[in-house]
């Protein structure tokens, strides 16, 4: 009787592990590249069909049967779901060798990434997405999501400004979600299964990540026209795209067996590096980070996008914090009683104003105004700029989301005028050489000490306060340079003037316009 119970449950174990070799939810490994969502490919049914067959050794190496351990670390986990095909080559050995001969370089980009990288692996294994991904920021940025390329790309997967806004990644003068954790790899997964669903390659996808799409289509396009292949390696591309994948495939190589090239990669657990936390009241940056248990750096380190000494809650009611100091910082909230949450606030200039006198307004120092608010040298503050100020015990009302969520900093540069003396000539008067220099009336009379209708003599000497650019243009074209006497007044402006010089926007201006043909384009010149 025990002899046929043990051949019973023999039989039962047989079919239990054939079922696992030819069934069983598709893990990201499975990933198919003709899933034209970037995704993994439709699970196969829970019920065996056909007759059972014995798993061989090639099917337990492979990725057809699940493994019952659990991840060794991060790094093992991100093995195990790789799935995009390997590129061979001269330039994939060129960059193995790079890589593999700066162990400092490999061992700054690793530890930086370990903040983030089980975050992205967690966001690509949910999406069915090759984990080789996870390793494109240390392509992009080495993991650093301060990074900003000279082309103004920013954040650890280098967003453009355009192609950042059309990712929903905001940028105003208090945050820049182009260096936000989630927002950003949200956005670049995002764009990634869009390439991936135009070019149905993972390789031509990364391509047209780093190059654009447009530009992708084009070379195509040509190869086709003249009967050549379309792969990534046939395609003529930029250096910069050319060698895009080959830096992939070689970190995932290292990654892969780091032995190899002789390289060590720290310890990542495979564990959450951080927790989100809701916000829900305007915050100083340095109270959470005390709340929290953790130094501002640190804070900092998991919530790069934020750029000010203070969350608005309207605009970001989410921020990281280290995993075991969430909970820390919460209950400490909690228990929190001592004055306001937040310091600062938003306040809204009304006109053109000088930085004295938006800080007089506000009652700051020029100095902290200007060193809040990055205002810089002989800049006025356009209207309707949303400067940070001090934040008074009577106004404890949050900063609005409209606010939180477009709030700009504009400047133009300040009029710097130089007192002119110029010859009138016959029948002049006041309103004929105000309307000749585009300058008031009243400011000629003032300057002159005149009244609004008087009239001068023919050669009589006529004092004005003209922009240095009108002073050296338009009067030496008007006044022969005989005629023509100047002296320094630089900085005292003319009152009233309705000439002004041309706007010039700095901070938080508008991002840059797109390519042509609608979709953005995201091309990268790097410095290295």
């Amino acid at each position: 009787m025990k002899i046929q119970i043990l051949k019973i449950l023999a039989v039962a174990s047989m079919v239990w592990l054939t079922g696992c070799a030819t069934t069983g939810t598709t893990t990201p490994a499975a990933t198919t590249s003709g899933s034209k969502n970037g995704g993994v490919a439709a699970k196969a049914s829970l019920i065996p069909g056909g007759p059972l067959r014995p798993i061989t050794a090639a099917n337990a190496s492979s990725g057809e049967v699940a493994t019952l351990s659990a991840p060794a670390d991060l790094w093992d986990r991100i093995r195990r779901g790789f799935a995009m095909p390997d590129l061979q080559g001269d330039l994939v050995t060129d960059r193995e060798q790079w890589y593999a001969t700066r162990p400092d370089y490999i061992q700054r980009m690793t530890e930086r990434s370990s903040k983030y990288l089980f975050h992205i692996v967690e966001e690509l294994e949910r999406r069915g997405m090759p984990t080789e991904l996870a390793l494109l920021p240390y392509i992009e940025s080495a993991f650093n999501p301060q990074a900003v390329s000279s082309a103004k790309a920013a954040g650890m997967w280098q967003f453009m400004p355009a192609t950042g806004t059309y990712f929903d990644l905001k940028q105003n003068a208090f945050r820049d979600d182009r260096r936000d954790v989630l927002a950003s790899t949200k956005a670049a997964l995002d764009y990634l299964q869009k390439l991936y669903g135009m070019f149905g390659d993972w390789h031509l996808a990364l391509a047209a990540y780093n190059w654009g799409e447009g530009n992708v289509s084009r070379a195509i396009a040509r190869n086709q026209k003249l009967g050549l292949g379309t792969g990534y390696a046939d395609l003529n591309m930029p250096a910069e795209t050319r060698l895009y994948v080959p830096k992939l495939q070689a970190v995932k190589n290292i990654v892969a067996h780091p032995d190899a090239f002789h390289t060590e990669l720290p310890l990542i657990e495979n564990h959450p590096f951080f927790q989100v936390v809701d916000i829900t009241h305007d915050i100083d940056v340095s109270l959470v980070a005390s709340l929290a248990g953790i130094r501002e750096s640190d804070f900092r380190a998991l919530n790069p996008s934020l750029h000010k000494p203070v969350i608005f809650a309207a605009g970001t009611p989410k921020i990281l914090l280290p995993w075991d100091n969430a909970k820390v910082f919460r209950k400490n909230l909690e228990a929190h009683s001592e004055g306001q949450y937040a310091s600062w606030t938003v306040w809204t200039a009304p006109t053109n104003l000088s930085p004295a006198a938006a800080a007089q307004r506000v009652g700051m120092s020029e100095a902290d105004l200007r060193a809040v608010n990055g205002i810089p040298p002989r800049m006025l503050i356009k209207a309707g700029s949303a400067l940070m100020v001090p934040r008074s015990t009577t106004t404890l009302q949050d900063v609005s989301s409209q606010v939180a969520d477009n709030g700009q900093v504009a400047f133009t540069p300040e009029i710097v005028t130089r007192r002119t003396t110029v010859r009138a000539g016959r029948r002049e008067t006041v309103a004929s050489i105000a309307h000749r220099y585009k300058v008031s009336v009243d400011n000629v009379a003032d300057w002159n000490d005149v009244r609004k209708n008087a009239s001068f003599k023919n050669g009589q000497a006529v004092v004005m306060y003209l922009p240095v650019r009108v002073t050296t243009t338009a009067v030496a074209a008007r006044v022969p340079s005989a005629d023509v006497k100047q002296t320094s007044a630089r900085g005292k402006q003319a009152s009233g003037s309705r000439h002004a010089a041309p706007a010039r926007q700095h901070a938080g201006g508008s991002a840059s316009t797109n390519r042509k043909g609608g979709a953005p384009s995201k091309v990268h010149k790097k410095k290295r």
